[in-house]
């Protein structure tokens, strides 16, 4: 057991991080730190950007360094921290993006008049002749927000093509994102121009029916799955919007779109909508009801009265409705199935791609969720092959590769 534990620690050092995506991996990125007091944060965010698989460059102003110092910056971020003139300048010629979080009012306006008091400036004024994205995070007392020249300071950064991103007003501030939202919207802002962007839309959650005003019924899922293909699909810089049944789930807040809908026929209304946008790709991760109460009471059913009897009535298939509305788009189900063998699983998720025209389909058996031992399901595609998912990663990246690759 000892000899286990030493291993572990072996192979995690303090300094790594557990990856969580591959939106920035092979990226090169700046982080610029100027001197507001978000500075703090800069060791959890350079974490969270090489979780994402960026490579991570510091230029502190002289203020940020008054905040944290170079030496915790450069074990966050494992990366060379540049703090004055004498440091490796080439590194500014290296990037892929810059992230400046926080920038404080002077860092901005000094960008937009093309001022070169230190190595920042002159990272930013690089990034811009050679048109390389840039995301700026303010952070600043709520009276200087206000400030109407504050307001052409972010208008004059925006027309330069950078991306401005406010935090929530708190304690009389507006406080930078949350570390995690900063680095999806980054990613975001990374990819949305990369070839192969996509307009999607991720069907999630549970959907009920109602029996009077006060009880329905509901089957279960939580939208985690869907949450977490429309993030990993966000961050890649493809165009998200999510319909949403009933969740357990938290939303990741920086996903641009999500459309409320906790009835089945709800939910079918606002996708037959969103299929005259032309739609590239859909992914039907939603646990429709297959029965629905034919005829609700109005008010509340009294209790106490015996037995109740509810007639049930078979609802609409949402993929096999809108097959035809959807056609020359990616569509993706999932399929949810128990007591059977693999091999029925399969055969089971080929006849859905038959008759409901989908490109694949992902097929679980309630048994194997949750069960490390266990994949976390099997793709089928519309040529009849079968693919093992070991994990939510290899979801995510599969469901990723069709949404790119078009039909």
């Amino acid at each position: 057991m000892m000899v286990a534990i030493l291993a572990l620690h072996m192979a995690i050092r303090d300094t790594d991080v557990e990856m969580r995506g591959d939106s920035l991996a092979g990226r090169t990125i700046l982080l610029g730190v100027s001197g507001g007091i978000a500075a703090v944060d800069t060791v959890r965010l350079g974490r969270e950007l090489r979780r994402h698989g960026a490579e991570v460059r510091v230029a502190l102003t002289h203020s940020a360094q008054r905040i944290i110092t170079p030496l915790a910056v450069e074990w966050a971020t494992q990366g060379e921290v540049i703090t004055d003139w004498d440091g490796n300048m080439e590194v500014l010629n290296q990037v892929d993006g810059v992230l400046v979080a926080p920038a404080t009012r002077d860092t901005m306006a000094s960008f937009v008049h093309g001022l070169q008091h230190g190595p920042l400036m002159m990272a930013l004024s690089v990034a811009r002749s050679r048109n390389c994205p840039v995301m700026m995070v303010p952070s600043m007392h709520v009276d200087l927000a206000k400030d109407p020249v504050t307001d052409d300071i972010v208008h004059e950064v925006r027309k330069h093509g950078i991306s401005v991103l406010w935090g929530e007003e708190e304690e009389g501030k507006r406080k930078t994102p949350h570390h995690e939202e900063i680095v999806a919207r980054f990613a975001h802002h990374m990819n949305k121009d990369k070839t192969g962007r996509k307009d999607v839309v991720v069907t999630l959650g549970s959907t009920r029916s109602a029996i009077d005003d006060i009880r329905f019924v509901q089957n279960t899922s939580s939208g985690a799955t869907g949450f977490a293909l429309a993030d990993d699909l966000y961050r890649h810089g493809h165009d998200v919007t999510c319909v949403a049944g009933i969740t357990s789930t938290a939303a990741p807040k920086w996903l641009p779109l999500i459309l409320k809908t906790p009835e089945p026929n709800q939910m079918l209304k606002e996708l037959k909508v969103l299929a005259k946008d032309n739609i590239h790709a859909w992914i039907h991760t939603a646990a429709v009801l297959d029965y629905l109460v034919s005829n609700p009471a109005e008010g509340k059913l009294a209790s106490q009265q015996g037995s109740l009897n509810i007639e049930l009535v078979e609802g609409e298939k949402h993929i096999e409705t809108l097959r035809d509305s959807c056609q020359g788009a990616v569509r993706i189900g999932f399929k949810l199935e128990s007591g059977i063998k693999q091999k029925d699983l399969i055969y089971r998720a080929s006849a859905q791609i038959e008759k409901a025209g989908m490109t694949a389909v992902v097929a679980n058996r309630l048994e194997d969720l949750g069960k490390a031992d266990k994949p976390r399901g099997y793709l089928v595609d519309s040529l009849g092959s079968h693919f093992i998912l070991e994990n939510q990663q290899k979801l995510c990246e599969a469901i990723r590769t069709f949404v790119e690759r078009g039909v």
